[in-house]
């Protein structure tokens, strides 16, 4: 790919595709491929959409402040873009604008990239005076905060209700879906996939299940690992309900965390978690959060937070990312007929679409699978322009 943005047009390609995992990039993908009149399966090991898969969450941060990821961040413009195009099949946005808050206890050069960055894609944003992140947001603790930033563009995504209603959507596309339908083995030469009920052809297979990806991919087994992360939901004093109910997403990077705090929107619940890495643990093990899964979170948040003593976990949960060593993207063609999928980190559900998308283009023909594996990687100066800008 030139440095010069590809466009994607149409192409022949395959007619039927096979897509093992039900979570945001699966049905993501079906969407991509259902909408340009191609047949599509999507199979997954439970209930769809599946309650255990990372994407089955009540709200999602969607922003475009990246610090380092610098490739990232040019890319959100498009993912915006992606998910307005999904809003308009669907019907309905489930998106929330809110801004966010990014309190910097740790100086670690986020601040000078995310500020080119903002400035690059024309997002506002400002610098706040400590009296002012006193006055508009009281549960944080001033002690401590070197730098507090308001980033305009950011808010909430509301990811049960945007899987329900693709699988609602998907259906009356035609899409056929596999639920409780646990996939032993992909075979991308052949476009098959294997269940315990039989064995299933198509003319492409795409493998996004996830967590699970490196178990049916053995090449993606070294370079992406499941990380079980803890996420907790919060009952907040009543002296501090309002003051979150109108409050922005608030993310507090330090040192030896990086906490992301959702408030209560659209009956959502507070909802705080971590973004540092456990990096072990395996995606069958049980989704409630244990004390060792809790302690670092809690931690973080004494030190971020005011009166934590006053607050009540109400739900502990775990969920798995899958991770890369450089939180990008993984995807890359396998064998004849195959395509593989992850995600990177956190960031996996607010790209989704647009990353997708892009797979799907690929999966068709329409562009080569290197390009797409550079796009979805975010090696700049590559770009792959699937919807207008």
């Amino acid at each position: 790919m030139s440095d010069s943005a590809t466009t994607v047009g149409t192409a022949g390609g395959p007619e039927k595709v096979l897509i093992v995992g039900a979570g945001i990039m699966g049905l993501s993908i079906a969407w991509a491929l259902a909408r340009q009149g191609l047949s599509v399966e999507v199979f997954d090991q439970g209930p769809i959409p599946n309650p255990v898969s990372s994407s089955h969450d009540e709200h999602r941060i969607n922003r475009h402040a990246y610090g380092k990821l610098t490739g990232y961040a040019r890319m959100m413009p498009q993912a915006f873009k992606a998910w307005d195009a999904m809003w308009a099949d669907l019907g309905v946005s489930h998106f929330e604008a809110t801004g966010g808050v990014y309190v910097l206890r740790h100086e670690d050069g986020w601040y000078e990239s995310t500020k080119e960055q903002l400035g690059e894609l024309g997002v506002p944003f400002n610098d706040l005076a400590l009296d002012e992140v006193v006055a508009h947001y009281p549960m944080l603790r001033p002690d401590g905060i070197e730098r507090a930033v308001f980033v305009g563009g950011s808010g909430l995504l509301f990811p049960t209700r945007i899987l329900t209603d693709l699988v609602v959507h998907l259906s009356e596309l035609g899409v056929r879906f596999h639920a409780r339908s646990k996939v032993s083995e992909v075979d991308p030469e052949r476009g098959t996939v294997t269940t315990a009920a039989d064995t299933f052809s198509g003319d492409a297979v795409v493998v996004a299940a996830g967590a699970w990806v490196g178990r049916l991919v053995p090449s993606f087994a070294a370079s992406v690992t499941p990380s079980r992360q803890a996420v907790l939901y919060l009952a907040p004093p009543p002296e501090m309900a309002k003051a979150w109910r109108t409050a922005p997403v608030i993310v507090v990077r330090e040192k030896d965390a990086g906490l992301y705090a959702l408030p209560p929107r659209r009956g959502t619940r507070l909802k705080i978690g971590d973004h540092r890495f456990s990096l072990t643990g395996d995606p069958d093990e049980d989704r409630a959060a244990t004390e060792e899964d809790i302690a670092p979170v809690w931690n973080a948040l004494v030190r971020a937070y005011r009166d934590m003593d006053a607050y009540t976990i109400i739900d502990p949960k775990a969920c798995f990312y899958t991770v890369t060593a450089d939180e990008t993207f993984k995807v890359a063609a396998l064998g004849g007929r195959g395509w593989a999928v992850s995600a990177c980190s956190g960031h996996g559900f607010k790209l989704a679409p647009l990353i997708a998308s892009g797979t799907a283009a690929a999966v068709r023909g329409l562009v080569p699978s290197e390009d797409v594996s550079d796009w979805a990687a975010a090696r700049a100066p590559h770009r792959l322009k699937l919807f207008d800008e």
